[in-house]
């Protein structure tokens, strides 16, 4: 069973999805259902007994392109809609041991094309309003299989987050007739002690308001507003960079660092929103090697981030890990 509930004290939507109570929980290796098919093996989501990257429905979504009808009747007080939606699973490799950190940045790159062709395809759908493209890694996220692999939720609204994200950058626009994003890519770049590392078109910094240690943004250094509005060389930089961080990450403290990984675009709801900019947000867990940033009463029950630490510290910190990229192809 899965239906939208309204939040009337938010002003937006809660999804329940029951069947997601029986999702696999961190099955053992030679059960993983993202590994390939072997021959006379244990048969996967994907009937292959090899592949490159795979993209199929989630067996547990929390939307569906055919919902079933609500279990309950909506009121006026507390609306109820169908579930309609997309939720895709994407996995970067066949290699159950492998993280996208360690892939090469050839693969980084199929991905982002992946990515792009996606997002071009569940944006034509009409009950789509937003395709929110994401990565939880690590145990500490509560993610429930390691196999390397992102997901994909097209909602049929356009979320929260990203709503408030849209209102601050028209407001800025409309007052000041710029991009948000762009005077904020250009006051890091003038400061400089956040920035992390930048090439012909991205940047990755440490945000002047980072809510979690770590956190960490990518965004694109032309006003792009969407992954379908790079060139090709703009689709290599982004691998190139998003190698560059993630090999960082993991560095750090010698583990496979975790992290939410979510891509911002443009919503597909019809409209321009030539205000808004592309952009790459990490929220990793850890605070120090044995230590998370818990969201506890203020993060939680008032919406204020406390952060112990200084974004100019942990970006020089990540700085000093960058390593060169080097593409074999």
């Amino acid at each position: 069973m899965s239906e939208l509930r309204w939040h009337p004290l938010l002003g937006e939507w809660v999804a329940t999805a029951t069947l997601r109570q029986d999702r696999t929980f961190l099955p053992p290796p030679d059960f993983c259902p993202l590994c390939p098919t072997k021959p006379g093996g244990f048969p996967t989501e994907i009937p292959e007994s090899d592949y490159d990257i795979a993209v199929f429905e989630n067996r547990f979504p929390s939307l569906s392109p055919n919902p079933p009808e609500p279990a309950i009747e909506g009121s006026e007080l507390y609306p109820v809609e169908k579930s309609y939606g997309e939720c895709e699973v994407v996995v970067y490799s066949p290699n159950h041991s492998s993280t996208l950190a360690r892939e090469p940045v050839e693969q980084i790159y199929k991905l982002v094309q992946v990515w792009t062709d996606r997002y071009k395809e569940l944006s034509a759908l009409e009950f789509v309003k937003y395709v929110f493209i994401f990565e939880n890694k690590g145990e500490a996220i509560g993610v429930t299989l390691h196999h390397p692999h992102g997901q994909i939720y097209a909602y049929p609204f356009v979320p929260p987050r990203i709503l408030r994200e849209l209102d601050q950058s028209k407001k800025h626009n409309d007052e000041t007739g710029r991009c948000l994003f762009c005077d904020i890519l250009k006051a890091e770049q003038a400061d400089g002690r956040r920035i992390v590392t930048e090439n012909g078109s991205f940047t990755a910094y440490i945000p002047f308001f980072a809510r979690y240690p770590y956190e960490l943004h990518i965004i694109s250094r032309r006003h792009l507003r969407d992954l379908n509005e790079m060139t090709p060389e703009e689709q290599m930089d982004l691998a190139g960079i998003l190698k560059q961080v993630l090999v960082a990450f993991d560095k750090l403290f010698d583990i496979s660092f975790p992290y939410m990984m979510v891509l911002h675009q443009r919503p597909s709801d019809g409209e321009v929103h030539n205000y808004y900019h592309f952009h790459i947000e990490f929220y990793p867990p850890l605070r120090t090697a044995t230590k998370l940033k818990y969201l506890a009463g203020s993060e939680t029950g008032a919406g204020m981030f406390i952060n112990d630490t200084l974004a100019e510290d942990k970006a020089a910190e990540l700085r000093n890990l960058i390593e060169t990229v080097i593409w074999r192809q």
